[in-house]
């Protein structure tokens, strides 16, 4: 078998970003878009302090998290482990980028040139790619050249026709290039030879970028401090410490609220009906909320036209095309539930909102490259807040639409426990994120930690316990319903926008002039500056 693999010298590096320009030039990515950079990373403090630089891209993970969400198959594999994108069947989602722990995807909307606007130099008139727009992209290294080298009797890694741009514009010789399953090649005798580590290797990516920072002899001159210390990135992109998310704004955010939202309200419901409260039309409201977020996100896909279709070909592991399956069963089945008025119908749409809404907070827990979102604590956080939205949405228009009082004070009592459970939820939430999630993450919760948990939940259970004593007003029942569901919302919205922040890069190592290590970097984490 044969698996490409790159190896950088953070010993040799410069930060000249030669290999930066190359790359550009050779792929012809716009302005806004670097499938290879070189971060500027500083270490230490004054006056021991130590800089290096990093080039990082497209770790060509062995196991990429990127395909395993990818709803359309347009992110695939070949068998020589290289990573890729089919830009004709990419739907433009995004769910790739925010789910690449080495911030390694862009997308482009609109076509940018350097000059700003319509005004193109000649080389961007010849090689502008309209494919490109609205799709993920990302490094490839360079597999026409591979594929090329390999068709002409070339070896990849030592003649330049067949090595990535990168590799042979390195000035320092700091990037190689090669075949890691072949133990005579040079990437095979670098990493034999050496000491190496690989970025985020927690997350059991396998990547295939590997990093060099001492000799094997040189090893064991390691710095006795080798835990992780407060660190910063220099200059702009390039800069180590985490920043937030850009692919998924407050249309995405807008999904989770509507999709949360209606499915909660399809189970809650559902579960009333069973006790004997009339089908009514709760079932085309639940449906009108879940399509309210599927509109929004299809606003923010970067290819919508193709949605309707390739949304649904990756069911072996992508939430986002499970999700998008069982919404194919919950709006015939909410449907016919409203026209036909069965409680037992309702029963079964209710299960489908279940699964819809678990759908949802999987969906999240699978985008490693932000911690607020892939940690396991978030799922009985987003399940709770979403029944606790539709409940509200019943006790909002429950009065309105002159619901019985038998089947409010039921909605009441069952807010309270569901409160009660989404508290303990949050506060496991929370001090997760304190401990697995940059710094800047738990700020962002922090400012959220009052509507949602002082308001959301403690004063809301208090109102509940009220109403279950004082059960002929109708203005606490729908303010109780007012409060649950705005809460949920500003919680959501923040999640997506507000403390959606990557991970940044960090190092396990760092070279030492004379041979040795000095203690890795681990910007933006622990506490806040």
């Amino acid at each position: 078998m044969t698996k490409w693999t790159m190896v950088a010298d953070l010993r040799r590096c410069v930060g000249c970003q030669t290999c930066t320009a190359a790359c550009k030039h050779a792929n012809a990515t716009s302005p806004a878009v670097q499938w290879r950079r070189v971060l500027d990373f500083e270490t230490g403090n004054f006056p021991n302090v130590g800089r290096t630089f990093v080039p990082v891209g497209c770790m060509h993970c062995s196991d990429p998290p990127c395909m395993h969400v990818c709803p359309s198959t347009a992110t695939g594999q070949r068998a020589d482990g290289l990573v890729t994108i089919d830009y004709d069947i990419c739907i433009g989602c995004a769910y790739c980028a925010v789910a690449c722990p080495y911030q390694a995807r862009y997308k482009v909307d609109e076509p940018l040139f350097a000059y700003g606007g319509d005004r193109q130099m000649q080389n961007e008139m010849v090689r502008e790619d309209p494919a490109r727009l609205g799709v993920a992209q990302k490094c490839t290294f360079c597999s026409d050249k591979i594929d090329f080298g390999i068709a002409n009797g070339l070896t990849p890694g030592v003649e330049p026709e067949a090595t990535p741009a990168c590799v042979n514009s390195c000035i320092a010789d700091a990037l190689h290039f090669g075949d890691g399953d072949d133990p005579n090649s040079n990437v095979s005798q670098l990493l034999a030879e050496n000491a190496t580590f690989r970025m985020h290797e927690e997350l059991e990516t396998d990547a295939n970028f590997h990093y060099i920072w001492a000799t094997k002899a040189q090893e064991g001159l390691a710095a006795t401090d080798d835990a992780p210390q407060p660190s910063r990135g220099i200059g702009g992109v390039g800069a180590a410490a985490p920043w937030l998310q850009q692919h998924w704004d407050w249309r995405a955010a807008g999904n989770f609220i509507g999709g949360g939202t209606g499915s909660g309200l399809m189970i809650a419901g559902a579960a009333l009906s069973l006790q004997g409260a009339p089908v009514g039309n709760w079932p085309l409201i639940a449906l009108g909320f879940v399509s309210l977020g599927l509109f929004l996100v299809f606003l923010e896909t970067g290819r919508p036209l193709r949605a309707p279709i390739n949304v649904f070909l990756n069911p072996q592991t992508s939430w986002m095309t499970r999700e998008a399956m069982i919404g194919a069963i919950l709006f015939p089945l909410g449907l016919i539930t409203y026209f036909l008025g069965s409680a037992d119908l309702f029963a079964l749409a209710g299960l489908a909102g279940a699964v819809y809404l678990y759908c949802q907070a999987r969906i999240l827990t699978e985008a490693k490259g932000i911690p607020a979102w892939r940690h396991s604590a978030n799922v009985p956080v987003m399940l709770s807040t979403g029944l606790a939205e539709g409940l509200a949405v019943y006790l909002i228009a429950g009065p309105l639409l002159e619901q019985p009082e038998t089947t409010l004070q039921p909605a009441i009592a069952a807010m309270l426990v569901l409160l009660a459970l989404r508290t303990i939820a949050w506060n496991r939430y929370v001090g997760a994120m304190a401990v697995d999630a940059p710094a800047a993450t738990s700020e962002a919760l922090d400012a959220v930690h009052g509507p949602f948990h002082y308001g959301g939940n403690l004063f809301a259970m208090a109102l509940c316990g009220i109403m279950l004593i004082w059960s002929d007003l109708d203005g606490p029942t729908m303010a109780i319903g007012v409060i649950v569901l705005v809460s949920g919302w500003i919680y959501k919205y923040s999640l997506i926008t507000q403390a959606s922040y990557n991970q940044g890069f960090h190092l396990v190592r760092t070279p030492e002039k004379g041979g040795g290590t000095g203690p890795g970097g681990k910007p933006g984490w622990g506490s806040p500056a």
